[in-house]
């Protein structure tokens, strides 16, 4: 054992005079700490934001409910905010939150639009993405592990010091693996060691602090392993590095883009801005056609009402909200086409990670830290689910009781509150709750 640390301090000793590899190695715990730096305040950013949000709603809500009386006006001016928190983990890996929003403000009005019509993030600051911890180790990373490793052996034979360093040491390992090995735990100790300190911050659960870090030691390793067998017969360290850089840009860039633009091409997807104008091109419409036409069709989807909608004057909240319903369910066709498309497009990039390690791993880390498109889906089944319940509480005082007591105010439902069951799939208009607590 002692022969064993003997080898690996003078390896250390010998890595710490290279110069150029500590630079390297310096820059590589300075990249990776400002990513979880900035990875933390973007989270930190977000959660405050959520905060303020809940306040303000909660204040609002309570002067409207001071304000009106009558079921329509509550409904029409209740504005509930909805969100997906980040997760703990999310600071490492910031994954789809800034393509999808994660925060809506929604009212009993017709939900496609308010979906559709959200506040995502500048297009093109999403499209430029964030360093974040995820980016440096499946991205980066593996440059780094190529430039430490890639003229292993190469410098050796081209300093004429290769054959006399194997005849004169003593085992393989003296010569080769206790440096292989310094090397390997020097940058996963630079790299992993401002995530840790980031997990302490955000108290992540020390589970997925273990799977992460398996995963990310089995990654470097992976490039580690190619980057030695690579070099390991060959005479000029350049031409090793350009190998194993075009391996990289292989399948960190040109196979994720390529499977990007396949998918894209052979699965066709209606855009949102369709949905919300079919939507909003309905419920403008019926404000022109017979109110006997407008509550044919509420009815036909909701027949529990359909002993409660005639009407006694021109204006009634009830027809109001039965044609918001409607305009939802002529869009609702369109909304399913969108999100099979986006269910379809994130599987078939699920085959090609398997062909592209470093979006594999990115695959993995946002999965885990809940901010992959999956993630986005859930929270949009959540909003449809809590438009649901609402539309539940307001239509017996819409459609039948009149004007809600101020006590009847209390059970109105919460998003905080809406949970779903882990297997449904949502339909157009509503999903199954689990239960409105």
């Amino acid at each position: 054992m002692s022969y064993v640390f003997s080898q690996l301090i003078r390896e250390w000793r010998f890595l710490l005079r290279q110069k150029y590899l500590v630079i390297l190695l310096a820059c590589t715990f300075a990249i990776s700490g400002f990513a979880v730096f900035s990875g933390l305040s973007e989270v930190s950013q977000q959660q405050h934001t959520i905060e303020r949000l809940k306040t303000a709603d909660l204040t609002e809500l309570a002067n409207v409910q001071n304000k009106y009386s009558d079921a329509g006006s509550l409904a029409y001016y209740s504005f509930h905010l909805t969100y997906s928190a980040p997760s703990n983990l999310a600071f490492a890996a910031l994954g789809e939150r800034d393509i999808y929003p994660w925060k809506h403000r929604l009212n009993l009005l017709a939900l496609e639009g308010q979906i559709y019509e959200s506040d995502s993030q500048n297009a093109e600051l999403a499209q430029a993405g964030k360093i974040d911890f995820v980016f440096v180790i499946s991205a980066l990373a593996p440059v780094i592990v190529i430039l430490l490793f890639h003229d292993l052996f190469a410098n050796e034979r081209t300093s004429a010091r290769h054959d006399l360093l194997v005849t004169t040491a003593k085992s393989y390992f003296a010569l080769w693996g206790a440096r292989i090995a310094v090397r390997l735990i020097a940058v996963i100790v630079c790299l992993m060691l401002p995530f840790y300190v980031g997990t302490f911050l955000s108290h992540s659960a020390l589970a997925d602090v273990g799977f992460v870090t398996f995963i990310c030691v089995i990654y470097i390793a992976f490039w580690t392993l190619l980057s030695v067998w690579w070099g390991k017969n060959a005479n000029s360290a350049p031409r090793v590095a350009s190998t194993l850089i075009g391996f990289w840009v292989l399948v960190a860039f040109i196979i994720p883009i390529l499977g990007d633009l396949v998918i894209n091409k052979t699965v066709h997807s209606p855009k949102g801005g369709d949905i919300v104008l079919t939507q909003r091109e309905a419920v403008n419409d019926a404000w022109d056609l017979p109110k006997k036409t407008t509550m044919d069709a509420f009815v036909a989807s909701n027949p529990q009402w359909k002993d409660h909608v005639d009407m006694q004057s021109e204006f009634e909240w009830k027809w109001y909200y039965a044609f918001q319903q409607v305009g939802d369910e002529k869009a609702g066709e369109l909304s399913h086409a969108y999100r099979d498309a986006a269910h379809t497009k994130y599987q078939l990039a699920g085959i090609v990670s398997w062909f592209s390690p470093p979006l594999l791993l990115q695959r993995s880390f946002t999965r885990l830290a809940s901010t992959d498109a999956l993630a986005a889906f859930r929270y949009e089944y959540r909003m449809r689910g809590f438009h649901k319940s609402l539309r539940e509480f307001y239509y017996p005082w819409l459609f039948i009781k009149g004007n809600p007591p101020k006590a009847a105010l209390k059970s109105m439902p919460s998003f905080k509150k809406t949970m779903l069951n882990e297997t449904d799939e949502p339909d157009v208009t509503g999903v199954k709750l689990k239960e409105n607590l």
